[in-house]
């Protein structure tokens, strides 16, 4: 079945009812369709919001980085060297406390409206007033300042932090000022109290991106519309159409069918039976996200989990070779910690030498010591969806099954992805919590500041002194020897510490229609640069 959805009705028709509306349409609109809309199957179950600023899931970047452009980016395949944006050139700021950027000419936003540095100004300090997870990405920078219509100046209260990698996340996004004022935005220190603008962009956007939010309905559909004023020049598609599909089987269903150009979740073995499909492909990219559980130290929530021996027997209990060669299928590879193989500091030998490898003995022995010797009872929270084309709760009966051989007894608790993210970030997880981390951009400061500053708060960790004092020596290293050295003593405390257990860092296999030609994949946090895919 080819792809559909050319008129406004036809939208509003895929809108209200899914795949089981596809087949009543007339041969003609099935063949627009193919060039006009872009149709993708994705599990979105984790979506809470499509507001940039209080964006912290593992899905919606790839809708923000469609409708939002950042100052900087990353290309597919370079997550190093920052490529132009909205900016076309920095450099230091006199002074040097900070970064001067000097704008694109011509850009305008989907309204029509040309971008000016008042909207760059706008969106900083909206993003620095709201307090959000957010603005702890870029906490080193203290305020946006205007220098003239096309310059803006980004203020830094630690000059030798590394802003320029951080910007290029999509929560850094431009978004236009006028369009949000008018809609409850409040830029500034009264931000946090008083912005009412989320509801807003949760069905819209407001940015310069190759397309447009024009509706969201959770736990169903996204929709896009082409950005008529991208200063990139016109998308190859129309509107594109982002259907929740939590099932992968439902995905290789859809794939096959053509109800849908790719699909983003599928198993390993629906990945293998595609081999040989005429229709269809599958693109590879080695990512730079991880999955993980994360398990509490809280005595309040579990005595036992409190002792770092117990912690240290989960670690060398779990069958981390059988999680990657049998559940992932061999696609992907497994880092010390939060450091994904393939950054500085951080590669699979390093991997090796630093992180947990199954060892029963051991764990038997660590569980006396602690006092532990006929084991305990724990729970492990995880979301209804699926990660890089593993359901959670697999992955769950998996390691319930591993612990099981130490004696340690798994309560399994399944729940909706947007509460299970409630309870592991207010610190409420009553023993481990199986989740995600992808890059809200590519900078290590980015993953181990989130290790002792967010996240050992919800494990209980009271992170000593020098671990924070460690992770800032490193991210302003000025020797990339010395920043990789200073990486693995990091990697070394933390997989010590045993709150967080890396179970795989995946490599993205997507199934994609052949009547697609460029379909270009990215690792640096939204999974797929929309705007450049290309009809066959």
């Amino acid at each position: 079945m080819a792809i559909i959805n050319t008129t406004r009705r036809d939208l509003a028709r895929l809108l209200a009812g899914g795949a089981a509306s596809l087949p009543f349409l007339s041969h003609t609109a099935r063949a627009q369709g193919r060039r006009e809309t872009l149709v993708i199957g994705l599990d979105t179950s984790d979506s809470v919001t499509f507001d940039p600023v209080r964006q912290a899931q593992y899905t919606p970047p790839m809708t923000l980085a469609a409708c939002y452009d950042t100052l900087v980016t990353f290309e597919p395949g370079d997550y190093i060297n920052p490529k132009p944006c909205l900016a076309t050139k920095w450099e230091r700021r006199p002074g040097g406390d900070g970064w001067r950027f000097t704008l694109r000419e011509g850009v305008k936003f989907s309204s029509g409206a040309t971008m000016t540095a008042e909207d760059v100004k706008f969106s900083f300090d909206r993003l620095i007033g709201m307090r959000e997870q957010t603005q702890v990405y870029i906490k080193s920078v203290e305020r946006a300042e205007v220098v003239d219509a096309r310059t803006v100046d980004l203020i830094m209260n630690a000059p030798n932090a590394p802003i320029l990698p951080i910007l290029c996340n999509p929560a850094c996004a431009i978004m236009e000022r006028a369009v949000l004022m008018q809609n409850g935005a409040v830029p500034g220190p009264e931000a946090r109290e008083k912005d009412k603008a989320t509801d807003w962009l949760n069905g819209n956007s407001a940015g310069t991106g190759p397309y447009r939010l024009v509706r969201w309905e959770r736990n169903s559909q996204i929709a896009l519309q082409r950005n008529p004023h991208s200063w990139r020049g016109p998308s190859d598609f129309e509107r594109v159409i982002i259907r929740h599909l939590s099932d992968s089987a439902a995905q290789l269903l859809a794939l096959r069918r053509g109800d849908v150009h790719a699909a983003f979740n599928l198993i390993p073995e629906h990945v293998q039976g595609l081999a040989s499909e005429a229709n269809v492909r599958i693109d590879k990219l080695p990512s730079l996200d991880f999955v993980y559980m994360a398990v509490t130290e809280n005595p309040g929530a579990n005595p036992a989990l409190a002792k770092k021996e117990a912690r240290h027997a989960i670690g060398h209990a779990i069958d981390y070779d059988g999680i990657l060669n049998s559940l992932v299928g061999g696609a992907g590879v497994r880092p010390a910690h939060f450091l994904p193989i393939g950054v500085t500091g951080s590669t699979a030998e390093v991997a090796k030498q630093v992180g947990f490898r199954q060892d029963l003995d051991k764990a038997r022995q660590l569980l006396q010591s602690a006092g532990l010797a006929d084991g305990f009872e724990m729970e492990i929270a995880y979301g209804n969806a699926a990660v890089a084309g593993v359901s959670y709760q697999v992955l769950a009966q998996k390691i319930q099954s591993d612990l099981a051989r130490i004696g340690i007894r798994v309560r399994l608790n399944p729940m909706d992805q947007v509460n299970l993210r409630t309870v592991y970030t207010t610190g409420k997880m009553q023993g481990g919590v199986l989740t995600f981390w992808n890059p809200p951009a590519v900078s290590n400061d980015l993953w181990a500041s989130a290790v002792v500053e967010r996240v050992a708060r919800r494990v209980g960790w009271n992170v000593p002194p020098e671990m924070t004092a460690l992770v800032k020596r490193a991210s302003e290293a000025q020797s990339q020897d010395e920043a990789a050295s200073l990486w693995i003593e990091w990697q070394k405390g933390v997989v010590d510490q045993a709150n967080h257990f890396i179970l795989f860092q995946p490599t993205y296999q997507i199934g994609v229609r052949k009547t697609l030609g460029a379909f270009p994949l990215t690792a640096a946090g939204w999974q797929l640069n929309m705007g450049g895919v290309k009809l066959a």
